[in-house]
């Protein structure tokens, strides 16, 4: 409703006299596609999307980290419509008057003054992301700027489930294989996206691993064995694979989203 609407029916907000807002923050713990959800936004809105690396900008020289951002938002509506995302935002948005943060704080101040002309960019949005929200100066979250704060979530069991099914669908699993079973597993509480990847990469790897010795012992061509990833393969990558977000960090992620829910209402 806020960009891909916005990008495919203008007219229907033009009718409205919408001024709606053109910064989103997705903030939530590591590993859970933050970066991909931007991507999929910009992909479903057919819109150009310009990746921004946050710590890249900054500069030793003085002025070079601010002409950065300048030319950034100088150059997006030609390309419009498009959408500038700004991946670890936090580390060009901590909050000032810290010592020795003036570097970070010019580089703020030029990205707030961008920000508030974006009225002035029709079909440019800005989406920044993070796992640190708490960081952040508070002038960089209010209305027309980042405005729009949405919770990025460790997947649920049901999401886990979706995810494996994307993540193997080129895989060659067995029938016994029950990736519902796996999803919705104990072993399984508190996996990321980033790590259900891990998980099956590692799970691939070890039936290879078993299929190099299956032939090695009996000294034939590599190439008669199938590769096939079962499910004693997964009960192996269990342990080696351990969540990236651990439950203490989970619940500190959550309490940060109710303290944001207060500050913006119901997401």
């Amino acid at each position: 409703m806020y960009v891909v609407r916005r990008i495919k029916h203008p007219e229907e907000y033009e009718a409205l006299g919408m001024d709606l807002d053109n910064g989103f923050l997705l903030y939530g713990p590591p590993g859970c596609g933050k970066t991909l959800v931007a991507k999929a936004v910009a992909n479903e809105a057919g819109a150009n999307f310009i990746h921004i690396k946050g710590p890249e900008l900054l500069n030793k020289y003085v002025g070079e980290s601010e002409l950065a951002i300048r030319t950034i938002f100088t150059r997006a509506p030609t390309c419009s419509p498009c959408i500038l995302f700004f991946d670890e935002i936090d580390a060009l948005t901590t909050k000032r008057g810290k010592d020795g943060g003036w570097v970070v704080e010019r580089l703020l101040n030029q990205l707030l003054i961008e920000m508030d002309g974006s009225e002035k960019r029709k079909g440019v949005f800005v989406i920044g992301a993070t796992n640190r929200p708490e960081v952040m100066d508070p002038a960089v979250l209010r209305p027309g700027r980042f405005g729009k704060l949405l919770y990025v979530p460790i997947p649920d069991e049901e999401g886990r489930v979706s995810i494996l099914k994307t993540l193997t669908r080129k895989r060659p699993l067995s029938a016994e294989v029950d990736l519902n079973y796996i999803g919705h597993s104990q072993s399984c509480e508190n996996f990321s996206g980033a790590d259900l990847a891990a998980l099956v990469n590692e799970a691939c790897m070890c039936a290879l691993q078993e299929k190099i010795a299956a032939a090695a012992e009996a000294d034939s061509d590599i190439r008669k064995y199938a590769l096939v990833v079962n499910l004693s393969h997964f009960e192996q990558a269990f342990k080696r694979v351990v969540p990236s977000v651990s439950k203490v960090q989970r619940h500190y992620y959550e309490q940060v989203f109710q303290k944001f829910m207060g500050l913006t209402g119901k997401q």
